[in-house]
């Protein structure tokens, strides 16, 4: 018996090996990848880590810039902002309210949060889309649409729009002064809780009509609170109850405990690594969530901290298609709708499932990875990707407002050289 167990083990030690061998093969090079940006002055702390289906470890780097970070360890198991990395959580949250009969993708809003029945659109003085003059390459030759006019919303809008970035929400990033200097002006993520935060919320126009086109920004946020208004349990304790408790999912949540120790902000907008200034991350408001044990407002869209190990074992769900530690949370068939093609359909770098990008041919020609990831990333320089063709995961971790130059293009040429290595192990 003692022989058979140690041939088991051997048999497992080689696989594991083998199976690390068939992902990287050569980590001195990746490795060299990844610590340019270090070395560059380009990031201030950085983690990458490949975990196969089972979560063993397939390969890890960490490393941090001495001067800015001084006294924290930077491994697996250090707290980072991820910002929109919460947002598949809470899409996910609110798929397992569907499966459950609490939620239906196709609920008006209003029935969750009826401050918003009497919501208005913005439009320019001639009545055309914000979205359109946004999107405008050249707005030099449009006239400023500010003063905006507001008109009556027309349509309905759903749950399934606020999965789609269809419901009419946005950042203060769109470009448009007046628009961007109002949203900022509320200091969303200040509000003592969801029902402040609506409460700011309802005095600003959507940007278009609800299902008329995508645009990123607070949908998702909004629809962490049709979450807990369903329930009648805050969104953190949805994540608890539902998600990180059943799955044993250890890294991944809300607020912070009393030992638990964030990052600092840092900032690369005048090119050079810096502390970020207080305000500077204005996204939502000079405000960036807060995190204290005290806190009351959870942002479905970008509120949420994580640990590479934490991340990774819920993404980990997803490849195994819902399932984590012998516990279902999602059906194969929602998973599978989660990925499958939603919008931004024309789009040559590939297409938006339900904010889960997944990769065309194009990105596997360009050298950044390869054609059908499942992709994601978050407002501080975080990012992750689920590869169903080899059953592993990644996360590229840091901390990182405003990328100086010598960053930019950091995920896809750290995708490229993990991807080199793939392909020239399968040829």
């Amino acid at each position: 018996m003692k022989y058979i167990v140690y041939l088991n083990i051997v048999f497992f030690f080689l696989f594991s090996c083998n199976k690390k061998n068939e992902i990287i093969y050569d980590e001195k090079s990746l490795n060299s990848t990844i610590s340019k940006y270090l070395e560059n002055g380009s990031q201030a702390v950085l983690l990458v880590r490949l975990e196969d289906i089972n979560g063993d470890e397939i390969f890890q780097f960490t490393g941090k810039n001495d001067e800015l970070v001084k006294d924290q360890i930077i491994d697996e198991n250090t707290w980072f902002r991820i910002w929109s990395m919460s947002k598949i959580v809470t899409i996910s949250l609110t798929m397992d309210l569907v499966e459950d009969g609490i939620l239906n993708l196709n609920d008006p809003v209003s029935k969750y949060i009826p401050e918003f029945n009497n919501l208005k659109v913005a439009v320019t003085n001639d009545g055309s889309s914000i979205i359109d003059f946004s999107r405008s390459e050249d707005k030099i030759d449009l006239n400023d649409p500010c003063p905006v006019n507001v008109v009556k919303r027309m349509s309905e809008m759903t749950i399934l729009h606020l999965i789609n970035h269809e419901a009419g929400f946005y950042y203060g990033t769109t470009g448009i002064k007046c628009i961007d200097d109002a949203l900022v002006s509320k200091d969303l993520a200040n509000a003592k809780n969801s029902d402040e935060f609506i409460k700011k919320l309802i005095e600003l126009p959507l940007i278009d009509q609800p299902g008329y086109k995508e645009f990123y920004g607070l949908n998702t946020t909004v629809l962490g609170i049709v979450n807990e208004r369903a329930t009648g349990e805050s969104l953190s304790d949805l994540v608890k109850n539902r998600i990180t408790i059943p799955m044993n999912i250890k890294g991944l949540k809300y607020n912070k405990d009393k030992n638990d120790k964030l990052l600092p902000v840092f900032s690369g907008a005048d090119d050079k690594i810096r502390y970020a200034n207080s305000g500077e991350l204005d996204i939502m408001g000079k405000y960036v969530p807060a995190y204290g044990s005290e806190n009351k407002l959870f942002l479905g869209g970008e509120g949420m901290i994580a640990t590479a190990d934490g991340y990774t074992d819920f993404i980990r769900m997803l490849l195994n298609h819902g399932e984590l530690n012998g516990y279902r949370f999602l059906n194969e068939s929602t998973v599978k709708e989660i990925y499958s093609p939603q919008t931004q359909l024309e789009n040559e770098y590939g297409y938006n499932g339900y904010n889960l990008w997944v990769t065309s041919e194009l990105v596997k020609e360009k050298g950044e990875g390869d054609v059908g990831l499942w992709r994601g990333g978050g407002y501080e320089g975080t990012h992750f990707w689920i590869d169903p063709k080899r059953d592993f995961v990644g996360v590229i971790l840091s901390q990182m407002y405003e990328t100086p130059k010598s960053g930019e293009g950091r995920d896809g040429k750290i995708l490229g050289e993990i991807y080199r290595q793939i392909f020239n192990n399968e040829k």
